[in-house]
């Protein structure tokens, strides 16, 4: 398959996928596609499944295809000696392990995944869809329960401790290993209620469990909290999601036995905490007397940060409010090139 085949058929699945988002009935078996998913994994919920198609619907639009694929050199899409390449991917959000697919599939290699169990039915799914498009798909996509051999490279994505025995059982592969990061946003206390209706996406979608959801926001002295409080309003449906409040509840529990501050809005609590990461439910926030030391905090974490957001121009290297969840197709996971791995292996 040729390059320009394979992004037309990527472009028609996004295409696809769009037609189905749009419909209101919806098409039987995309509709029961949903529900069985939400019946294997309680945190995958309509709406944040849907939102994640529509992204990916988004991503895959001729002109964004364009666009990121005119960053590199397109004889290097076609690869003289094609290679199988092992994709181990997480469950923590709808597809996670979608961009993965698409770069293996687009750089004209062999997709051997290894599906997570709290995430199975979904990529099979768009699979077949993309096997419908272009039938050719069916000889570049092997969807498996287990990964031991078979492959020339691996991508894996996992838990801090499960990428240390990544790092230790691929060694001799070419490999991407990578492990937990956290978003954070940094606020200026000015931010209009566009923007904090945008940052509530941020924190909330997916239910704060995704590595681009912001789990920390920096704020300055004398912040006041009651705009921000108001913004995740919209998120109030979360309490009636068992798995998420179970989290909420139990950790309210741990902060009133234990005498500690915090905001609580009925389903999200804001603690403060100097951490990065904050459990499911909860929403750290620190204090800053001036940005150079913000930056300076980014920059000595940014191994454990996946995106900044803020509408500060003197944060480095940040994106807009409301944009942590909307990744653009050149937006690599902990800033590793995947295409460009994939063209070295």
């Amino acid at each position: 398959m040729t390059l320009n085949e394979r992004k037309a058929a990527f472009n028609a699945l996004g295409q696809k996928l769009q037609s189905l988002l749009d419909k209101k009935s919806g098409e039987e078996g995309f509709e029961n596609m949903l529900r069985n998913v939400y019946f294997n994994n309680k945190w995958f919920d309509e709406l944040h499944t849907r939102f994640m198609l529509s992204q990916i619907a988004e991503m895959l639009k001729s002109e964004n295809l364009e666009k990121w694929l005119d960053l590199y050199d397109h004889s290097q899409f076609n690869p003289l000696n094609i290679k199988s390449v092992g994709v181990i991917m997480a469950g923590n959000i709808p597809l996670v392990g979608f961009h993965d697919f698409l770069c293996v599939l687009i750089s004209g290699h062999i997709f051997i995944g290894k599906l997570s169990s709290q995430d199975h039915i979904l990529l099979p799914y768009i699979s077949d869809l993309l096997v419908s498009i272009d039938e050719r798909f069916n000889k570049f996509i092997f969807l498996k329960e287990d990964l031991r051999d078979g492959f020339d490279a691996v991508i894996a994505t996992g838990s801090n401790n499960s990428s240390r025995y990544f790092e230790y059982y691929f060694a001799k592969y070419p490999n991407i290993i990578r492990n937990n990061r956290n978003s954070l946003a940094v606020l200026n206390g000015f931010e209009s209620p566009e923007q904090l209706d945008a940052l509530a996406d941020d924190i909330c979608l997916y239910f704060g469990k995704g590595c681009r959801s912001v789990s920390k926001i920096y704020i300055p002295q004398n912040y006041n909290f009651d705009s921000l409080i108001q913004s995740f309003d919209k998120y109030n449906i979360q309490k009636f999601n068992t798995k998420y409040f179970n989290n909420y509840e139990y950790y309210k529990s741990i902060y009133i036995i234990n005498n500690l501050t915090f905001i609580d809005n009925g389903f999200l609590l804001l603690r403060e905490d100097m951490s990065m990461s904050s459990p499911v439910s909860v929403l750290h926030y620190e204090f800053y007397s001036n940005l150079q030391n913000v930056n300076e905090a980014i920059v000595e974490n940014h191994n454990n940060i996946q995106c900044v957001v803020s509408e500060i121009k003197q944060i480095n290297n940040s994106v807009k409010l409301g944009h942590a969840q909307k990744p653009v197709l050149w937006d690599y996971a902990d800033n590793v090139d995947t295409l460009e791995f994939l063209f070295e292996i």
